[in-house]
C-alpha cells in the first residue's frame, strides 16, 4: 500500500528528492536524494507505487512502498518516461539521431517489461510530440500514430499489429478513458478547400461508410485539442488557427466544439449568450471537464476574461463574470473549481464551491508557472520554475481556503525545474465537506504588493477619479428560475421578444387611433417620434432601428426649421420626402417582419 499522504517530488539544481505531504513537509526517507544537476526526467506510475528517474547515466525504477530497486536501464540520453496504466510496461524516449553517412538511426522508443526488465519492442519515433503510445486503462489495447494512420496492439503484444485505422493524413488521435467499449477520436486536417474533421470510432469497428459514431467538420482549424470526459460519452474539441484573419487577435482564432458518442455535435457559443446582449470576443484560454462528466468550464475572451460552466446541452449553467484569469482547475472530486491567472497575470486565484456556486477564497500566487491539485482534494501546489522564470524559484502548498501551509524558496544561486504530487487512484481519498473558514497556518501571510497606477505630473496634485478601462461583470446563475422546467433556447427567446415587440407595437397603434384611451401625456412637450427602449434581441436589428430613429429625428428637426420659415436645401427636402418609407421600415423591423 502507498502511504496515506501524497509525497512531493522536487527536481532542481539541488538534485532530486521527495518531501512528505501535509501536514509534515519534511524530506522523505523513502527515496535517497539524488545529488547533482544531471537528473533530466522522472515519473510516477498511475497508482503512485512505482517511481522512475534518469540521472544522466541510467534509468532507475524503484518501488516507493518498500524502497526496493527493481531495474536499472543503461539509457543516458533518455529524456521522456511513462508507465502503462497497470504498471506492466515502461516506455522511454530519447532524441532520434542519424549517422553522418545518412543511414537510418537506431530505434529510440523502447518498451520495457517492468516485471522482468526485458525490452519488449523498439520503435523509431522521430518527433517528441505524442511520443508515448496510448493504452486503454486495462491495457487490452495500445495505439500509436504511424505514418498518418493509427496502429493498434492487443494485450501488449507489440510484434503483431491487431488493427489499423487508416484515414487520409491522420494528424492526431486520443483514446477514450474507462472500460470497454473502447473509443478513439481522430483528427484529420483539411486540405485543398476540404474542411478539417474529427471523428469518433468504437474499437475495432473502423470499416464502412457508417462506422463512425460521430463526425464534426470545420474550416477554421490549423490544429486541435481533443478532450474526452471521464465517462467517455463526449469529446470537447478546441480548434485553433494560427492567424486571425479579422485582425482581432494576435494569437489566432479559436472555436470550441462538442461531440457526443451518440452522434450529436454542436458549437459551444462562447461569444453569444441567450440574451444576445452580452458578447465576448477573444481567445479561448482553457477548457476543462468536471470529473462528473456532466459539465465543463471554459475560460475565454479578451481580458478581463470570462469563465462559464456549461452542461451537456452546451447551455450556460453559471457565469463567473469577468476577471484576470486564463486557467481553470477542477479538484479531483469535482466539487471545487479554481480559476487562476498565471503567466503574464498576477497569479490571482478564485476558489469556488461548484455545488453552491459560492466563492471560498481569493489567494494570490504571484509569479506562478505551475499549478496542481493534491489527490486528497484539499491541498494545492503552486510553483515558480525555470526556465520559465529563473528568479524567485520555489513552491508553496496551500489549503483551498487560502492558507499557505508550507513554503520553500530555492537559494538565489539555484533553480527549481520540476515539482509534482505523487498520484493516487480514484477513490483512495474520500470527499470531505467544504469549509469556508481559513485553516490555521504557521507560515506568516504575505500581503501581495499592489502596484499604484501611473499618474502624469499634471494630475498628481488633483483628486483621484475612480475610472476603469473595463466594466467588470459580476457572477450570475444561468440556470432556469423556479417554475421553469428548462431554459429557453436561443430561437425561443428570439421569438418571445418578437412577440413582445409586436404586442407593444399593436398597443401603441391602438393608442394612436383612440387618443381618449391613451394614457395622459406628461406636462412637458414630447417629440412625435418617441424612441422606444425595447430591443429586438438581435444586435444587428437593434443597430438598424437606432439608425432609422436617428434619421427620423433629423427629419423632424428639418420640418421644424421649414415651419419657422427657413429656406431648406434640395438634399434636405429629399430627406423629408423619405420620411414615410423610413417609418414603414422602422415599423417592419420592430414587428420582426
Amino acid at each position: 500500500m502507498a502511504p496515506s499522504t501524497p509525497l512531493l517530488t522536487v527536481r532542481g539544481s539541488e538534485g532530486l528528492y521527495m518531501v512528505n505531504g501535509p501536514p509534515h513537509f519534511t524530506e522523505s526517507t523513502l527515496f535517497s536524494r539524488e545529488s547533482g544537476k544531471n537528473c533530466k526526467v522522472y515519473t510516477f506510475s498511475k497508482d503512485g507505487t512505482l517511481f522512475a528517474w534518469g540521472n544522466g547515466e541510467k534509468i532507475n525504477v524503484i518501488n516507493v512502498t518498500n524502497k526496493g530497486l527493481l531495474h536499472s536501464f543503461d539509457l543516458p540520453k533518455a529524456v521522456c518516461l511513462e508507465f502503462s496504466p497497470k504498471n506492466t510496461v515502461l516506455a522511454t524516449w530519447q532524441p532520434y539521431t542519424t549517422s553522418k553517412d545518412g543511414t537510418a538511426g537506431i530505434p529510440n522508443l523502447q518498451l520495457y517489461d517492468v516485471k522482468t526488465g526485458t525490452c519488449l519492442k523498439s520503435f523509431i519515433q522521430k518527433k517528441m510530440q505524442n511520443w508515448c503510445p496510448s493504452w486503454s486503462e486495462d491495457e487490452t489495447i495500445c495505439a500509436r500514430n504511424v505514418n498518418n494512420e493509427v496502429h493498434f496492439f492487443e494485450n501488449n503484444n507489440f510484434n503483431t499489429i491487431a488493427n489499423k485505422l487508416h484515414l487520409q493524413k491522420i494528424n492526431d488521435f486520443v483514446l477514450s478513458p474507462g472500460p470497454q467499449p473502447y473509443k478513439v477520436a481522430v483528427y484529420v486536417p483539411g486540405s485543398k478547400g476540404a474542411p478539417s474533421f474529427v471523428r469518433l470510432y468504437q474499437y475495432p469497428n473502423f470499416d464502412g461508410p457508417h462506422a463512425a459514431l460521430a463526425n464534426k467538420s470545420f474550416f477554421k482549424a490549423d490544429k486541435v485539442t481533443m478532450l474526452w470526459n471521464k465517462k467517455a460519452t463526449a469529446v470537447l474539441v478546441i480548434a485553433s488557427t494560427d492567424v486571425d484573419k479579422t485582425g482581432a487577435s494576435y494569437y489566432g482564432e479559436q472555436t470550441l466544439h462538442y461531440i457526443a458518442a451518440n452522434g450529436e455535435s454542436a458549437v459551444v457559443q462562447l461569444r453569444e449568450y441567450p440574451s444576445h446582449l452580452l458578447q465576448k470576443n477573444g481567445p479561448i484560454y482553457d477548457v476543462v471537464w468536471n470529473s462528473s462528466s456532466t459539465e465543463f468550464c471554459a475560460v475565454y475572451g479578451f481580458m478581463p476574461a470570462k469563465a462559464t460552466i456549461f452542461n451537456l446541452k452546451c447551455d450556460p449553467v453559471f457565469d463567473f463574470g469577468t476577471g484576470p484569469r486564463n486557467a481553470a482547475y477542477y479538484s479531483p472530486h469535482g466539487h471545487i473549481l479554481v480559476l487562476a491567472g498565471f503567466g503574464n497575470l498576477r497569479g490571482q486565484m478564485e476558489v469556488w464551491d461548484v455545488k453552491n456556486y459560492k466563492l471560498i477564497s481569493k489567494p494570490v500566487a504571484s509569479d506562478s508557472t505551475y499549478f496542481a491539485w493534491c489527490p486528497d482534494g484539499e491541498h494545492i501546489l503552486t510553483a515558480t520554475c525555470a526556465p520559465r522564470l529563473r528568479v524567485n524559484n520555489g513552491y508553496k502548498i496551500w489549503h483551498y481556503t487560502g492558507s499557505v501551509l508550507h513554503k520553500y524558496d530555492v537559494p538565489s544561486n539555484g533553480e527549481l525545474w520540476q515539482v509534482s504530487w505523487q498520484p493516487f487512484l480514484d477513490g483512495i481519498f474520500p470527499v470531505k465537506t467544504i469549509t469556508y473558514q481559513a485553516v490555521p497556518s504557521d507560515v506568516p501571510s504575505e500581503e501581495p504588493k499592489v502596484a499604484t497606477a501611473y499618474r502624469p505630473p499634471a494630475l498628481r496634485n488633483k483628486p483621484i477619479t475612480n475610472s476603469k478601462l473595463h466594466e467588470e461583470e459580476p457572477p450570475q446563475n444561468m440556470k432556469p428560475q423556479a417554475g421553469n422546467d428548462k431554459p429557453l433556447s436561443k430561437t425561443a427567446l428570439k421569438n418571445q421578444r418578437k412577440h413582445e415587440a409586436k404586442k407593444a407595437a399593436k398597443q401603441e397603434a391602438r393608442n394612436e387611433k383612440s387618443p381618449d384611451l391613451a394614457p395622459t401625456p406628461a406636462p412637458q412637450s414630447t417629440p412625435r417620434n418617441t424612441i422606444s427602449r425595447s430591443t429586438s434581441g438581435d444586435p444587428e436589428i437593434d443597430k438598424k432601428i437606432k439608425n432609422l430613429k436617428k434619421k427620423l429625428k433629423a427629419i423632424e428637426q428639418l420640418k421644424e426649421q421649414a415651419a419657422a420659415g427657413k429656406q431648406l436645401e434640395k438634399n434636405q427636402l429629399e430627406k423629408i420626402q423619405k420620411e414615410k418609407a423610413l417609418l414603414q421600415e422602422l415599423e417592419d423591423l420592430e414587428l420582426g417582419i
